[in-house]
């Protein structure tokens, strides 16, 4: 229960896991030098505005960000780059901290590490997750003792972990400059407050585009090249990228393969039904589920035909049962009942720490023994714990502990059992023995909430997996297939002889790891950027499919190409397209509204009440060219041009333009308001604009 022998546990753990990493990083970074594209020796992954970003500082990088997050955290593929974004970012920043004159102190580091609110990389190593207190003694202690150890990898780790904490700090300081030179005048406010209150009314004709069907329009690449041209901007793209089209074939378990499991499963049914040890039994047959010796509150069981598996006799089997990708079978090994949560106080006298003895045995039994009969004779529990228990952690709280059924694996097996097996009131002494600590515990149970049947039930459970002919059957499909196709017309050609349904992927950039529809694959991603448009691929392995795909398309960083931008230029092209022709077909003149309607074959409209702000129209939709000529007080009372909008061609007339009464917002809680807005953004808009105008050259390519 010692918040400190937790803390050793952890740090010894993060200590060994540190220079693991550390040694597969450099192992690997060591067989890919020389690797790259052009073959040679350069250890520059990139450069940002002439700064080196070298291989070995990224793969530290790469292993911080990968102890951190431990093993439930993204693949390494994946860390690469979120490390890359984090490495430029913080590469801009510290350019411009330079410019500036920014710093931040070793006394506001100390203070940003062991204050109120450390930073959660230190927090998560020395923090009790049962109690929530950070020891501050403890990760000073620690971070001191790798500062020593100038050739340990571990301090190399925590070098890189306080460096990122500085740069956090320099970013605060930063973020503060510009938000603190934000300002919104008043005028500013009050003129967005009777912009907003301005409504108008208005009358219009419309011709919608849906009148004339998108077969009908003819978009021809020079119309998407033109278009590209006339809006440049929107079509700009920052890195190059690739298309591809693909096919798949199937590898996933079928129907042989589940029944091949299912008799699997039931052939050892009899024997797991008549096992005295569940646990040893679910070790020696690989069972995909551990054995869990312990007890499972029945609302808390998140498995299928939870009921049925309650209603089991005890050494009763059910199924065998699907769960997920696993055919399962379920056997009650016993049921009780237990509360869901619990509050207990508690006295610990050690007797070893971590394989060194600090009291006999008998000394410490004597002593618990001895303060048993003191709290049982009327002595003050509080006092025992400040002057008797070695458990620091609770000190603070009276020697209590509040816990859920969900802790009851994470606690010393013999504590768990007195605080959720035991009646409330009750006290006990036990003996723990485990590799932080050996001593016994003074319990006592003060509370137990929401009590209910729970059960301890052993699961047995098989992968449904292919089979290794199944998987042949499809790798062979995919061969044969790429075998046939070895450029994009037989790739087609083939595909409608199989009835194979080709897919397509765009957008892939040279440093991604998955591609969207896709499992990752980095070897893929490579592939299409080693090889040319037309190129076919060989088989590549994806989750429970073999793909064979060919390049359909490269595009260089700047604008895209024609086949890149069609599919987002292509419906706007038809849309104006379709504005002329209704425009040269349906508007044909008119002095008055309704003269425009009659040569429109349409009726005339009315919009009342139609808001500066909100520019939609009831029935029509979101519309801002549309309401800003009726906004326009020289149009009031003339009839427009035609105007192209997002759903149709219309022609209006202004009637009238009014202030809506203001009794919701007051202008200086309006300026109050965009200025925290201007502050929140400032900061974030002034890194991606320094970001943007940053020269960054990218050399991951040639090393992942």
């Amino acid at each position: 229960m010692s918040v400190i022998q937790k803390i050793r546990e952890k740090y010894a753990a993060l200590v060994i896991g540190l220079v693991a990493l550390s040694l597969i990083s450099f192992i690997a970074m060591d067989a890919f030098v020389g690797q790259g594209r052009g073959g040679g020796s350069s250890t520059t992954v990139g450069k940002v505005n002439g700064q080196t970003i070298d291989r070995n500082d990224f793969e530290k990088r790469i292993t911080m960000q990968q102890t951190m997050q431990g093993a439930q955290g993204p693949q390494r593929e994946q860390l690469i780059g979120s490390v890359w974004d984090q490495t430029v970012d913080e590469m801009v920043m510290n350019q411009e901290y330079e410019k500036l004159g920014l710093r931040f102190t070793g006394r506001e580091l100390n203070e940003t590490l062991f204050g109120a609110n450390p930073p959660e990389w230190l927090s998560q190593q020395f923090t009790d997750p049962q109690t929530g207190q950070f020891n501050v003694n403890e990760a000073k202690r620690a971070i001191a003792q790798l500062k020593k150890q100038q050739n340990n990898p571990s301090a190399e780790m925590v070098n890189v972990a306080l460096e990122s904490t500085v740069n956090q700090g320099l970013r605060m300081k930063y973020m503060a400059l510009l938000s603190n030179s934000t300002y919104i005048p008043k005028w500013y406010a009050e003129k967005t407050i009777a912009d907003q209150n301005l409504v108008a009314a208005f009358s219009y004709v419309s011709v919608p585009y849906t009148a004339i069907s998108d077969s009908l329009i003819k978009v021809t690449e020079g119309d998407v090249e033109s278009y590209i041209n006339k809006h440049k901007e929107s079509f700009k793209q920052e890195e190059a990228s690739r298309s591809i089209s693909y096919v798949a074939f199937n590898a996933s378990p079928g129907s042989q393969d589940t029944a091949s499991v299912l008799a699997q499963i039931n052939n050892i049914r009899n024997d797991f039904t008549g096992t005295n040890d569940a646990e040893t039994f679910l070790g020696r047959v690989a069972s995909e589920t551990p054995f869990f010796n312990g007890y499972v509150l029945g609302s808390k069981m998140q498995v299928p035909n939870a009921d049925s598996i309650k209603s089991l006799a005890n050494g009763q089997v059910y199924g065998p049962y699907i769960d997920g990708k696993n055919y399962v079978l379920a056997k009650m090994i016993d049921r009780r009942t237990m509360p869901d949560s619990v509050k207990v106080r508690h006295i610990l006298i050690k007797s070893g720490e971590r394989g060194q003895q600090l009291l006999a045995d008998s000394i410490a039994k004597k002593r618990i023994d001895s303060i048993t009969g003191a709290i049982k004779g009327g002595a003050d529990f509080n006092a025992m714990v400040q002057q008797y228990s070695d458990d620091p952690g609770s000190k603070n709280t009276k020697g209590e502990y509040e816990f859920t059924s969900q802790q009851f694996a994470s606690l010393s097996k013999e504590f768990a059992e007195v605080a959720f097996y035991s009646q409330t009131g009750d006290n006990k002494v036990v003996k723990v023995e485990n590799q932080a600590y050996n001593g016994y515990h003074y319990i006592e149970v003060l509370q137990q909430k929401k009590i209910e049947p729970a059960y301890k039930v052993a699961y047995l459970s098989k992968p449904i997996d292919a089979s290794q002919e199944t998987i042949n059957n499809a790798n062979n499909l995919a061969s044969q297939f790429a075998a046939n196709s070895r450029n994009k017309k037989q790739f087609n050609d083939n595909a409608t002889k199989q009835h194979l349904q080709v897919l397509s992927a765009a957008d892939i950039k040279e440093n991604d790891y998955t591609i969207a529809g896709l499992a990752d694959n980095r070897q893929f991603v490579r592939w299409v950027y080693e090889n040319g448009t037309g190129d076919v691929s060989e088989p590549y392995e994806m989750g429970d499919r073999y793909i064979v795909a060919v390049i359909t398309g490269a595009s260089d960083k700047g604008i895209m190409s024609v086949a890149q931008a069609r599919a987002t230029a292509e419906p706007l092209i038809i849309n104006e397209k379709k504005a002329q022709q209704i425009i040269r077909t349906k508007f044909k003149g008119g002095n008055t509204i309704e003269a425009v309607a009659q040569s429109a074959g349409q009726t005339v409209m009315r919009a009342d009440s139609v808001s500066f702000a909100q520019p939609f129209i009831q029935n029509v939709g979101n519309e801002p060219k549309i309401t800003g000529v009726a906004f326009n007080k020289s149009l009031q009372g003339k009839v427009s041009e035609p105007i192209a909008g997002n759903t149709g061609v219309f022609v209006i007339k202004g009637e009238r333009i009014s202030a809506a009464a203001n009794t919701n917002m007051k202008a200086e809680d309006l300026r109050k308001q965009l200025e925290m807005q201007q502050k929140q953004m400032g900061g974030y808009r002034s890194m991606e604009a320094l970001k943007k105008a940053a020269n960054i050259k990218d050399n991951r390519f040639d090393f992942y």
